[in-house]
């Protein structure tokens, strides 16, 4: 499809703390937009989708992943342009959030509470769809 925007991310989660029962969710909050998500962001020229997914992770969350299952693929409109991203369900390993110019916050949230805390409707169902591919301990 011509003048598509092709982006790529990842629905990133984590074990918890030895004291916590389930997995945590990563939600970035892009001022910009004064949005909670997940991260994700466009492919820079000659990026695979899965390098651009754990670039932007890395960018938006401070946290280095391994990549797992791919997601379906989300499209909708963004600003009069079709937009297409691909997904990832990653785990996250080392890192540490830092502030920056995208993201001013990050919040790990087990399923219920993210998918509450999600603005947009596509993600939640993004979210479902990840659900059977994360780990449930």
């Amino acid at each position: 499809m011509n003048g598509t925007v092709r982006a790529a991310g990842c629905v990133l989660w984590r074990r918890p703390p030895a004291s916590a029962v389930g997995v945590e969710l990563c939600l970035v909050h892009r001022p910009r937009y004064d949005d909670w998500s997940f991260p994700k962001g466009k492919l820079k020229r000659g990026e695979s989708l899965r390098d651009a997914a754990l670039r932007e992770v890395l960018e938006e969350t401070g946290h280095h992943c391994v990549p797992g299952a791919v997601l379906p693929m989300v499209r909708y409109l963004a600003n009069g342009r079709p937009k297409e991203v691909t997904y990832w369900s990653a785990e996250a390993t080392a890192g540490a959030f830092v502030p920056n110019r995208e993201v001013d916050a990050v919040l790990w949230l087990p399923f219920d509470a993210a998918r509450a805390r999600l603005t947009q409707p596509r993600d939640r169902a993004l979210l479902d769809t990840a659900l059977p591919v994360i780990p449930t301990a």
